[in-house]
């Protein structure tokens, strides 16, 4: 790429993906004032596995690198220089040659509670449907209300709006993060307290990803650096990856930076069902972030059941089985 050429930002094509984008793009044009020149910069929206297959849960299909996989193919084609996803979306380990960057300030990393039924989960009523393909809120909601019933739900935004209005489930949950990249917190119930609803790690956080070997837009990049959220991020990636869970394990993790400047990263494992968890948190300098993740993984596996390492150990060999690349991936 030359050093005039456009700068091609490859996204998914849902609506939130291109709200993303946009603000990436419009804090980059603010940075670097020639890329807001007519044609210096170019979005490319490219289809998704994830995204075209909408009416199976993404632990069968193979998980998040679903909704990455052929950015990642037109970034090693050649074809963009810059993907933009959500952090949430991405797999432990990238492909040979693309870097990952965490990007912008972090959005709110909550859940949101939405139903128009109950202001939150512990007022629906026995037997009330919970609709969300997500086994991490699954479990967690079981946990809680083992008395109500939870039925997958896939789906973009307004998708899943359209489903709960129309009765299809009486409340589902939805990242606060997008409903505020789109405009639409209005519809929220409740942002779930990360103290009641552990969110996904990475969740709210934007990622860039780029050629290890081009130099201009990995520059860019870091300028979109914060340091706080490249901690935080850092240490819940690493809690994952430790963890070597699959897609279909129910984990989470957040950190955050408290004043001090020490950074607090909370963890959790559990079965799908909810019947077990194990939950935990690690601090320290924000300096050693990975080594925090690290240490709270082998936390959390000392202090769940050989039965709970075994569900874990075996539904990522399942998941191995079924997508071979997810031994590459370690997603």
């Amino acid at each position: 790429m030359s050093a005039h050429s456009a700068l091609r930002i490859g996204t998914r094509g849902s609506p939130l993906a291109l709200a993303q984008t946009g603000q990436v793009i419009a804090r980059l044009t603010e940075l670097h004032p020639r890329l807001g020149e007519p044609r210096a910069v170019e979005t490319v929206a490219v289809s998704t596995t994830g995204d075209r297959v909408r009416h199976e849960l993404l632990s069968d299909l193979g998980g998040k690198g679903l909704f990455t996989k052929e950015l990642d193919e037109a970034m090693l084609d050649g074809r963009i220089d810059i993907a933009v996803h959500s952090m949430k979306d991405m797999p432990t380990v990238l492909p040979d040659g693309i870097a990952a960057h965490a990007v912008m300030p972090r959005e709110d990393p909550r859940d949101a509670f939405i139903s128009n039924r109950s202001k939150d989960v512990a007022g629906l009523p026995a037997g009330a449907r919970v609709g969300t393909a997500s086994l991490r809120r699954s479990a967690q909601v079981r946990r809680a209300r083992p008395d109500l019933s939870v039925v997958p739900l896939r789906g973009n935004v307004d998708t899943r709006l359209k489903k709960l209005d129309a009765g299809e489930v009486d409340a589902t949950f939805l990242a606060v993060a997008g409903l505020r990249r789109l405009g639409k917190e209005a519809v929220i119930t409740q942002a779930v307290p990360v103290h009641d609803m552990l969110p996904a790690v990475g969740q709210g956080a934007l990622c860039a990803t780029c050629r290890t070997d081009d130099l201009r837009a990995g520059t860019l990049l870091e300028t979109l650096a914060e340091a706080g959220v490249t901690a935080c991020v850092m240490a819940e990636r690493a809690m994952l990856a430790a963890l070597n869970g699959s897609c279909r394990t129910p984990i989470a993790g957040h950190a955050a930076i408290g004043p001090s400047g020490e950074l607090t990263l909370k963890g959790m494992i559990a079965r799908p069902d909810g019947s077990e968890m194990v939950a935990d948190e690690a601090s320290g300098p924000a300096a050693e972030a990975e080594r925090i993740g690290v240490g709270l993984a082998r936390t959390l596996f000392a202090n769940a059941s050989p039965a709970l390492v075994k569900a874990i150990t075996e539904s990522r060999e399942q998941a191995i089985a079924v997508h071979p690349d997810m031994e590459r991936e370690r997603s």
